[in-house]
């Protein structure tokens, strides 16, 4: 079971969510304030789905992200 914190912060343009691993199966999830509810929450998912699939082993991002927009859990 992972454990994530969630917050809610203004971010740069352009930047929906950011993800920190903790030491022990916990995350912390910054998702963008400024975003309206819908893509908040679209955010929020998109962000659990990297924390659920560990995506922080230190991969290229790009690849990363292409894998998570292509349909997987997403």
């Amino acid at each position: 079971m992972i454990d994530l914190y969630v917050y809610q912060v203004k971010l740069p343009a352009g930047i929906n969510e950011m993800v920190t691993p903790g030491a022990e199966d916990d995350y912390t999830i910054y998702i963008n304030s400024e975003l309206p509810p819908q893509k908040k929450l679209d955010a929020y998912r998109h962000a659990v789905n990297h924390c659920k699939r560990n995506d922080f082993g230190g991969y290229d991002v790009q690849i990363i992200e292409k894998e998570a927009h292509s349909g997987r859990e997403d």
